[in-house]
């Protein structure tokens, strides 16, 4: 679609302007300006992102406009000062697997069934903080059909996650995680869990935050039968 650019001047001493458009080539046109006239130059291949630069002299008359090509960077992506990520899981409650909650073995009938140890706030965690870096899940980085992390303990997915999140340049600012479960209940427990979830982090107390909620025995959390939690945390550049 064509572009036109009104270029409105006079015999002044106006020496140069620039616009912003979008073109592959430069181009330089010379125009005869009277004094208080308009002129529009219409290009079929300008869009928002070329500059186009013109110069006016009252000496000569003429107006001369350049049309650079768009301006590249070779810098990497911009560095924020704080990044968000969620996390989600969810596991079957079956008979005969222990449950581990924030690698800390919780006394029930029932433990998750999973690949690995079944964490499943670990890997709602490890998922929150491989999404703030805008990283792939935790199913893709530690796939379950890979036979290495069968019944692995999630503290080895939380300490690679961490070792990313540093590499990238990030430490924890806060993290809040809510767990999901009908039975048992976390009262009893919650303080070693978060304690431990400290450590694992290496963070402070003070930014962890754990909740545990019921489902009100509706659908599968809710008739013990499952188990799930959310985590959101945020990372703040060092």
């Amino acid at each position: 679609m064509a572009m036109a650019t009104h270029l409105y001047a006079s015999y002044s001493p106006i020496t140069t302007k620039t616009i912003s458009s979008n073109n592959n080539s430069d181009k330089v046109l010379s125009l005869p300006l009277p004094p208080r006239h308009a002129i529009s130059i219409a290009s079929p291949s300008l869009s928002l992102r070329t500059t186009i630069r013109f110069s006016i002299s009252a000496a000569a008359g003429t107006t001369a406009v350049q049309v650079d090509g768009p301006t590249t960077s070779n810098k990497g992506p911009k560095s924020l000062p704080f990044r968000v990520g969620h996390g989600f899981d969810l596991h079957r409650l079956e008979p005969g697997y222990p449950l581990i909650i924030g690698g800390i073995n919780i006394p029930h009938e029932r433990g998750c069934e999973a690949h690995s140890d079944g964490d499943v706030l670990l890997h709602c965690v490890v998922d929150a903080i491989l999404g703030a870096l805008g990283l792939p899940d935790i199913g893709q980085i530690f796939p379950d059909s890979d036979p290495k992390w069968k019944g692995a303990p999630s503290s080895v997915f939380i300490k690679e996650a961490v070792r990313l999140m540093h590499e990238a340049g990030y430490d924890i600012g806060n993290l809040d995680a809510t767990l999901i479960l009908q039975r048992p209940k976390l009262s009893p427990h919650k303080e070693v869990i978060r304690d431990n979830l400290c450590q694992l982090l290496g963070a402070d107390p003070s930014v962890i935050n754990l909740k545990a909620k019921t489902h009100e025995k509706v659908d599968s959390l809710g008739e013990n039968r499952s188990i799930a939690a959310h985590t959101v945390v945020l990372l703040m550049k060092k």
